[in-house]
């Protein structure tokens, strides 16, 4: 195998990114003047992100040759929903309204918008890096970028199989995807930092938000104790089994599906993410949380039950970073300029929209995430705002999931217009 990283053995994979964070959570809690200067401008959440993609770019590991992210996204990330959803407020969570909504179809558009809008300006200085003809054409291979950044991985197949663009070309693609995604996903991370700054600019209306969080505090303050060995056991019982029931949910509900209803089972059907069981392992697991938090089982948030789930989602963080590979900036500097701008207009219309409806920033981030980043990326950035909001960036998420493909093909259609005249 070309550029084998140094350690293939996922104990010590595992290791290295628990040393990551260790050392984050570790220099994080110090009194010193210099880490305290230092994380004030560095979120500890971005330094998890930043520190396994610094060893993967110095090819100490790699996630290519790794399982740590599959069973991070698989087994942990449901885990983590369910854990941080137990002791939710339903209502609250509706409460939050209309302009998280807002937030989410804004960042559709700014996907949809952005492909055509990028071509455009690219073409106008360097009309190589957007040409290609027949199923070369660069705008058949950015409908896969338009698919992962709606929706998520199913949606991003859906739009190889309709626009059938070269299969030998399309890694090309899928480095753009990873790198202009995990640069953004690194930006929004700063901002949260940052977010108080942000709303007063924004003159965004928290009170939403806050009462949310308080509610969840109170309660947890309230049953507040220290975890017995049953407690962690009962804890980690209600995240694993409801891990297992999702899994064999999400396989039976897809097998079914994709057996029974063209639909789903033809790749090029816009309802073809139905037959994702990624997408029915989130909306599952999510599902169980809730259901949960209208039995006793919310007070397990007393022994810490959100705190655990955080742990989780971590160790997600630093599996997601380790996809990163900072090296790989200038491997194809037109295409990745391409994505680049095309990311910055998604990013544009998000920041004039939460202007002008004065959204909070957490609408902004987890609007964001939900279409480009998808199941895997939009609760960690919820989370890092409160544990209390993981399931709200898991049911944006999933909604992504089920809008990803028409977006993305109205996406492609504009690209293909103003690539082809």
């Amino acid at each position: 195998m070309e550029n084998t990283p140094i350690f293939t053995n996922d104990a010590i994979v595992f290791g290295i990114l628990m040393l990551c964070l260790g050392f984050v959570f570790y220099t994080e809690s110090q009194k010193n003047k210099f880490w305290k200067t230092f994380y004030k401008y560095i979120p500890g959440l971005l330094m998890c992100y930043l520190l396994p993609a610094i060893f993967n770019s110095l090819g100490i590991i790699s996630a290519e040759t790794s399982q740590t992210y599959f069973i991070s996204s698989r087994y942990l990330l449901p885990a983590a929903l369910v854990l941080m959803t137990i002791s939710i407020d339903l209502k609250a969570v509706f409460n939050l309204g209309w302009k998280a909504l807002i937030m989410f179809f804004t960042g559709t558009i700014g996907i949809i918008i952005g492909g055509p809008i990028a071509i455009l300006l690219i073409a106008s200085f360097s009309p190589e890096t957007v040409g290609g003809a027949g199923f070369d054409a660069v705008w058949r291979g950015l409908s896969t970028l338009a698919g992962s950044w709606i929706g998520g991985g199913a949606n991003q197949a859906a739009m190889l199989e309709i626009y059938q663009y070269n299969q030998e070309l399309y890694g090309g693609m899928v480095l753009v995807d990873i790198v202009v995604a995990n640069i953004w996903m690194a930006i929004i991370l700063l901002g949260i930092g940052k977010r108080q700054k942000i709303d007063h600019w924004l003159k965004a209306d928290n009170s939403a938000i806050n009462e949310l969080q308080e509610k969840v505090q109170h309660f947890s303050d309230k049953i507040i104790r220290i975890p017995s060995l049953t407690d962690l056991i009962m804890i980690l019982t209600f995240a694993f089994v409801a891990v297992g029931i999702a899994h064999w949910g999400s396989e039976f509900i897809s097998t079914y599906l994709t057996s029974n209803f063209t639909a789903v089972s033809d790749p090029k059907s816009p309802l073809s993410s139905f037959g994702s069981s990624f997408f029915w392992l989130i909306t599952i697991a999510t599902i169980i949380g809730i259901l949960l938090s209208f039995t006793k089982a919310k007070n397990y948030e007393g022994a810490g039950a959100s705190k655990i789930g955080s742990v989780f989602i971590y160790i997600l963080v630093a599996t997601i970073g380790m996809k990163m590979d900072l090296t790989k900036l200038f491997d194809n500097p037109g295409l990745i300029l391409i994505g680049l701008v095309w990311m910055t207009i998604h990013a544009l219309l998000l920041i004039i929209v939460a202007k002008l409806i004065k959204a909070p920033y957490f609408f902004l981030a987890v609007g964001s995430q939900a279409n480009v980043g998808g199941a895997a990326s939009a609760p960690v950035v919820a989370a890092a705002f409160h544990p209390s909001l993981a399931t709200v960036g898991a049911l944006l998420a999933v909604f992504g999931y089920v809008v990803g493909t028409y977006g993305a093909i109205l996406c492609t259609e504009l690209m293909k217009i103003v690539a082809t005249n």
